[in-house]
């Protein structure tokens, strides 16, 4: 039946629905999680007009790298720059 296999799941998914008991640090939400990707979902339209699939590509890498850097704390910029002149 649908309840039982709702049960099931719960009872299956137990550990990570108490893990944030144990870590007080820890959200009991994943707003934050869905705050670091809008910025993907909003500029996902811009990737459309990029004028090759290899670009869009290389586009999406260095905004994932841009996203990151902002959400660690970092300057993108700086790091960009850091990534660049370091990468072998």
């Amino acid at each position: 039946s649908g309840f039982g296999r709702a049960v099931h799941y719960t009872l299956e998914q137990w550990p990570y629905l108490e893990r944030y008991l144990w870590d007080g640090n820890l959200e009991i939400s994943n707003n934050r999680a869905e705050r670091s990707i809008k910025p993907f979902v909003i500029d996902r339209k811009n990737f459309l007009f990029a004028n090759t699939p290899r670009g869009a590509k290389a586009s999406a890498i260095v905004f994932s790298i841009i996203e990151t850097a902002k959400e660690n704390g970092l300057h993108p910029y700086k790091y960009l720059t850091y990534i660049f002149k370091n990468a072998p």
